[in-house]
């Protein structure tokens, strides 16, 4: 059985579109879920970018219902869903009845957002951003408790998360956030390319805050030999849109790789114990990788690493 929607312990693959046209790409998305599914990981994951941005999708809640059609057991997230760029109330409707159609299947990762041009493209001030982020965000944590619905009470979705909240991890970069992520009793989701010391500092910065969820890192993984071509431009390509602010803390590539299952296994142990991680999202994707050598890898991954690493994770008995 999977472990729920952003639970600790808990092992999830990270999706992303290959540069297909529409209908074969969500037909291949669909089709890389459900091999998740079957290989034996928790979940997947989507994250969002507009304009036609390579590797993400404009509505990652959207995808998730396609995705978690395609699967029989594992859960969909939408993480990171940039809140600022929608009111809260419709995130927090469109979560709802999704959860309502796929009942403990559901979660979600809130994000600021780091790239202009999503704020351009819907009329908004990218300077406001954090402003706007920091007002939606405990209103829709408690709408998805079922607490405080707010101008959306009476929405029978919503009332029904008073029984089954819908999990929520907040996007954290630095304490600050991971401070703010504690006070509403939220989880925290990894920037993929800081280091474990970095994420170790803001795990710690947390917990002395009082926060007690799930404490996610993602990082790119492979079994066998890395595609170090594709690696180094996937590298170059973040750098040329990413905030020197938020290079400032990145480690080099971040790349997990091994031989062996077993290697492998044990080097993401490893750095979910140096970084305070208790969950891991994996990534197998590179621009320009073939699907099928993503396929490859999931397949991989499941039976020849992910139950090494699922002992690791859980400890001593």
């Amino acid at each position: 059985m999977p472990l729920p929607p952003l639970a600790p312990g808990s092992v999830s693959l990270r999706l992303y579109p290959h540069a297909r046209p529409v209908p074969e790409l969500l037909d291949e998305l669909r089709a890389q879920a459900a091999l998740a599914d079957r290989s034996g990981f928790d979940g997947v994951m989507l994250a969002e970018h507009h304009g036609g941005f390579p590797g993400y999708l404009p509505n990652p809640v959207q995808a998730c219902s396609w995705l978690l059609d395609a699967m029989p057991g594992a859960w969909a997230a939408a993480c990171p869903l940039l809140l600022p760029l929608r009111h809260w109330t419709q995130v927090a409707e469109e979560l709802a009845w999704l959860a309502g159609r796929f009942p403990g299947r559901v979660g979600a990762g809130l994000a600021v957002g780091g790239l202009e041009r999503d704020f351009e493209i819907v009329e908004l001030d990218y300077a406001e951003r954090r402003e706007r982020f920091r007002e939606a965000l405990p209103r829709l944590v408690a709408a998805l408790r079922g607490e405080s619905p707010g101008a959306v009470e009476g929405d029978p979705a919503l009332a029904a998360c008073a029984q089954a909240p819908i999990p929520l991890a907040c996007a954290a970069q630095g304490p600050k956030t991971a401070a703010r992520a504690a006070e509403l009793g939220l989880g925290l989701l990894y920037d993929s390319l800081q280091p474990a010391e970095r994420l170790r500092e803001v795990s710690e910065a947390y917990a002395a805050a009082g926060g007690r969820g799930v404490r996610i890192g993602i990082r790119r993984a492979w079994l066998g030999d890395a595609p170090r071509t594709r690696v180094d431009r996937q590298m170059d390509f973040y750098r040329g849109y990413a905030s020197r602010q938020a290079q400032r803390h990145w480690g080099e590539d971040e790349l997990v790789g091994a031989g062996t299952g077993d290697e492998l296994a044990e080097r993401l142990a490893r750095f979910a114990r140096e970084s305070g991680c208790d969950a891991l999202n994996l990534r197998v994707h590179f621009g320009g990788i073939e699907p099928g050598a993503v396929r490859e890898q999931v397949e991989r991954l499941g039976a020849e690493m992910l139950p090494a690493l699922r002992e690791r994770l859980a400890g001593p008995a």
